[in-house]
């Protein structure tokens, strides 16, 4: 039984590691911050590691916990008026997401631009003049909010068509949701485009006769794009759960030897008292769970949190790893929060079948607003 199980996992992570070779040779955020590792075996790591009987009985008894916990909050539904007045915060700020897109990608722009590389840190190209002038360029265009869908619609292609050259801009995925969002969103407020259409769409204003620009083609397309604009939840939660998934895997399962020794420059053993292999092992399977979830949309702010847990933990516990590359996934996962999993989500199905939290206090869409210093909580 044994051996039979040795094979089936030998098989399992072979297919891993061929799927590893398909999609390139891009290193993980690990290389960022990895002093360099004695190169291992994926096959022979992961198969030696997942047949140990108490790394089996941790990562099962893990995903079981997680999954029984969840069925318990759908049952039990604790906490509904406070998950109800979160939800309801976090629905107040939509208005506020371009702005938030914004900043998520233009920053990380800035920074890859004084870094000189190319979106990703493991991505330099031979033109370091070049790079330093379109990250800046890009970025505070995007913090501006100046011809923003233009400028997010350009860059993101500029993305693709280098892609298939550097499959190490896989390690920077989610500008791809993020680039996307703002094509979709525009500028929102406060941005310079938004100064740009007041003026334009007032006739007792100059600019409004010599704008050539804001009726003839900025209306018109932002009236084309209006109804898909209700998928920016899809699409968000999509690229950062293929994000997720790709980092965990090439991360951690497929480079045992450099993420060994991450936790070995890190005495990450000395914070939790397990293996380096149940370490890297587990860090890689929570990544990769957070990504099918944000992929299904189920309990997606849940697992937001969750993310934005996994961010700080790093942020602190890895004092050296270049933290405005990662900014770009802070800010996304930030928008998540707000959003929620939108259509065609596991949580839809979930709402439907379970109903709100709000509706399970009693509340209706026109949510009380708290008093103020000048109005007295209550008539006694």
């Amino acid at each position: 039984m044994h051996h039979r199980l040795r094979r089936v996992v030998g098989l399992l992570t072979a297919l891993l590691a061929a799927a590893h070779i398909l999609v390139g040779s891009a290193a993980a955020h690990v290389e960022y911050v990895t002093p360099g590792g004695e190169p291992q075996n994926v096959v022979a790591f992961l198969t030696d590691a997942l047949t140990t009987p108490f790394m089996i009985a941790i990562l099962l008894g893990g995903f079981l916990a997680i999954v029984v916990g969840l069925v318990v909050y759908l049952y039990v539904r604790p906490f509904p008026a406070d998950i109800a007045a979160f939800r309801a915060v976090m629905t107040d700020y939509k208005d506020l997401l371009p702005w938030l897109f914004r900043l998520s990608m233009g920053m990380p722009m800035i920074g890859a631009g004084f870094g000189g590389y190319f979106f990703s840190p493991a991505v330099e190209l031979p033109y370091p003049t070049v790079l330093r002038l379109f990250g800046i360029s890009v970025g505070f265009l995007l913090l501006f909010g100046l011809a923003t869908r233009v400028v997010a619609a350009g860059t993101l292609l500029l993305y693709l068509a280098v892609l298939p050259s550097e499959p190490g801009l896989l390690l920077a995925f989610e500008y791809v949701p993020g680039l996307l969002a703002i094509a979709l969103l525009g500028g929102g407020r406060p941005s310079a485009d938004a100064m740009i259409a007041r003026l334009a769409d007032d006739d007792r204003t100059v600019y409004s006769d010599i704008d050539p620009f804001y009726r003839r083609v900025a209306v018109p397309f932002a009236e084309r794009i209006e109804p898909y604009t209700a998928m920016v939840p899809t699409l968000l939660r999509g690229g950062i759960g293929v994000a997720f998934i790709y980092l965990g895997i090439t991360q951690k399962l497929l480079r045992p030897g450099q993420a060994l020794a991450v936790v070995g420059k890190y005495d990450l053993t000395a914070v939790v008292p397990v293996a380096p292999e149940l370490w890297v092992i587990g860090a890689g399977l929570t990544e990769a769970l957070v990504g099918v979830m944000f992929l299904l949309g189920a309990f997606t702010r849940g697992f937001s949190l969750v993310a934005f847990g996994l961010f700080v933990t790093t942020l602190f516990g890895l004092p050296d790893d270049p933290v405005v590359a990662h900014i770009s996934l802070f800010g996304l996962v930030s928008a998540l929060l707000i959003t929620g999993a939108g259509p065609y989500s596991v949580d839809g199905w979930l709402k439907s079948k379970f109903g709100a939290a709000a509706e399970m206090i009693g509340r209706d869409d026109d949510r009380r607003d708290p008093p103020t210093a000048e109005e007295p909580v209550s008539d006694d």
